[in-house]
């Protein structure tokens, strides 16, 4: 069914002459003409009796003014959401990051992004790195963060900062008093360590393999909190996050071992599926981890 034929029907069946319906549509009256007489040829049914004043529906044009009521009420419902999902007044926006991002650097910028558009649902899935492209693959979330390195060319990608990785231990531990250490020093002790796939983690194992070091995890743990609070053990050394561990280090908690010879920082970045075009929310999200720098 041709749908222009179907909207002049619909106005003039709302109006009630042809006359009327041409007004409303803008067009002349034989136009009208032509289009009720070609949709009633198609349908090889009469939709209107002809009468002295205006024209009066037949009971099959009574049945399509039904649908044809329902499917132009659908097209105004259809142009009123997605004006609505164009301009952010609803839509979802689903996240991912990896532990750093996704609890020290994304909440401000949530906070932010809920004020500008409070009508957008908002969820972030705090993980790994590699959890984050596994996810950006599937095409469970819109943006990905991570920390570290990756290889990876099919992300678009874009640096949000430089982090530094800090060695840290208890305040009890044996190096915690030292001035200055060499990093072969570091072996004689436990490595606590994210687990396989962390960024943080890919970040100490190349930098040491960098430095001539053999990283030795004693303990591989999924929790940037957790690792903190194991390293109370007294035996433990850690990286970790400069940002993770402000707080710890400023009250004492923690020390940060003054190793001259090896530093780590590593990149965090935004990725995005290469090529895939991103809809209002995430790309409102994107521009707002801009103007954040």
């Amino acid at each position: 069914m041709n749908l222009h034929h179907l909207k002049v029907f619909l106005a003039v069946a709302e109006a009630g002459s042809i006359s009327a319906g041409a007004e409303r549509l803008h067009i002349s009256q034989p136009a009208v003409t032509r289009e009720i007489r070609d949709l009633e040829a198609s349908l090889d049914l009469r939709l209107f009796d002809r009468l002295p004043r205006g024209v009066q529906l037949t009971e099959g044009g009574l049945r399509l003014l039904d649908y044809a009521q329902r499917i132009f009420s659908l097209e105004r419902a259809a142009e009123r959401d997605l004006r609505d999902f164009a301009q952010l007044e609803q839509g979802e926006l689903h996240l991912g990051a990896s532990a750093t991002l996704g609890s020290y650097l994304l909440p401000p910028l949530l906070t932010r992004f809920r004020a500008l558009h409070p009508q957008i649902f908002v969820s972030l899935d705090v993980s790994n790195t590699d959890a984050v492209t596994r996810q950006l693959d599937e095409g469970r979330i819109s943006l990905g963060f991570v920390e570290g390195p990756f290889v990876r060319t099919d992300y678009a990608h874009r640096l949000l900062a430089r982090d530094a990785l800090l060695p840290v231990v208890a305040p009890h531990h044996p190096l915690a008093a030292s001035q200055t250490l060499a990093a072969e020093k570091l072996q004689d002790y436990p490595l606590y360590m994210r687990e396989p796939g962390s960024g943080a983690r890919i970040s100490v194992e190349q930098a040491y393999r960098a430095h001539g070091l053999e990283p030795r995890a004693g303990m591989a743990i999924g929790s940037t909190e957790a690792l903190k609070r194991l390293l109370a053990d007294g035996q433990g050394i850690a990286w970790l996050s400069q940002r993770v561990v402000e707080r710890e280090l400023a009250s004492g908690e923690l020390r940060h071992l003054p190793v001259h010879d090896l530093q780590i920082e590593r990149e965090l970045h935004v990725l995005w599926r290469l090529g895939a075009s991103l809809s209002p929310a995430p790309a409102a999200f994107l521009a707002l981890t801009q103007t954040s720098e």
